[in-house]
């Protein structure tokens, strides 16, 4: 059945794979983002599919209120994505992240949607030691970015309770993929990694290198979205999207060796402000809720960011 979606944040890594995936399902898209960080470059896929793409922001309620019009869900993705620029601006986070989320949430009622997912991240848990992280750890976010996505979460359950707009939260952990920009000074760590082997340049690693993430490939992301869009029983809940795995940066040196063929030079520098330690998923919630389990994972996913900035076709997202 065709469906009538929107999109924040869609010309941007993220929301980009989630249009494309609900485009080849046969729906209707709708796009809102302010080109930020968002690209038309990410949608050409698009040319002739039945896309609208709206030109504006999150931080504006009343264009928010008129790209929700005749949606059935919005899968709100716009935001300020960085720990460091969150560091660097903090009141600039907050008026994207939290007041963009807040105007999402009050669209959404005031113009009958169905449901909204979210991207909340696996920041909101902070620099704790116990691994893996679980819904049910008391959250504990050390940067302004988690505290943003932490805001957020809690006016998604007040939304769903109290006004009937269902809600589901996907806390992402460390999303990487195809499409994701590795010029910015803010850029993660896997796109900048790859163009610095791919170029023959020393890859510039925080700290020592032993700190470890669950790095979850963009096409596990996308079927969390799809599947929390219309699951059972997850109204106002929270859910990590990830692959429950951990790996270092000296790891994802080692792997890169191995892709391109040569050696690749490390310079090491000093450790960020607001990075945590380790982080990990547990996805067992997910698994259970949503019926959620990781279609690709690491090393997969690390072939095909190479392949994609070696200029080859990308393995492109799954349908079927």
């Amino acid at each position: 059945m065709r469906r009538r979606f929107l999109v924040t944040g869609g010309a941007g890594f993220i929301g980009s794979h989630i249009v494309e995936r609900l485009l080849a399902d046969g729906h209707a898209v709708r796009v809102l983002d302010n080109f930020s960080s968002g690209s038309l470059l990410n949608l050409v896929f698009a040319e002739d599919a039945e896309l609208e793409i709206v030109r504006g922001d999150v931080r504006d309620l009343a264009c928010v209120e008129a790209t929700a019009a005749g949606v059935e869900v919005i899968f709100h993705q716009a935001a300020m994505r960085s720990v460091p620029q969150s560091v660097a601006d903090p009141l600039g986070t907050n008026a994207s992240n939290v007041t963009g989320t807040l105007h999402v949430l009050e669209a959404a009622r005031r113009q009958g949607v169905r449901r909204v997912v979210y991207a909340s991240s696996s920041s909101v848990y902070g620099e704790r030691l116990d691994l893996p992280k679980r819904e049910t750890q008391v959250p504990a976010p050390i940067s302004p970015y988690g505290v943003s996505k932490l805001a957020g979460e809690e006016y998604a359950a007040v939304w769903n309770r109290l006004y009937g707009v269902e809600t589901v939260g996907l806390r992402y952990f460390n999303v990487f993929g195809p499409r994701q920009d590795p010029a910015s000074e803010y850029a993660a760590v896997i796109p900048k990694f790859v163009l610095a082997a791919l170029e023959g340049r020393p890859v510039e690693i925080h700290g020592d290198g032993a700190q470890s993430r669950d790095f979850t490939e963009v096409e596990n992301v996308v079927e969390a979205n799809v599947l929390a869009a219309d699951a059972d029983g997850a109204g106002g809940e929270v859910f990590n999207v990830g692959c429950g795995a951990r790996v270092s940066l000296l790891d994802i040196v080692g792997k890169l060796e191995l892709l391109v063929g040569r050696r690749i030079r490390r310079r090491f520098t000093e450790s960020r402000a607001g990075d945590v330690r380790h982080s990990e998923a547990d996805i067992d919630k997910a698994r259970r809720v949503l019926g959620y389990v990781p279609k690709v994972e690491f090393d997969e996913g690390l072939q095909r960011v190479v392949e994609y900035f070696q200029g080859r076709r990308p393995v492109g997202p799954r349908t079927s």
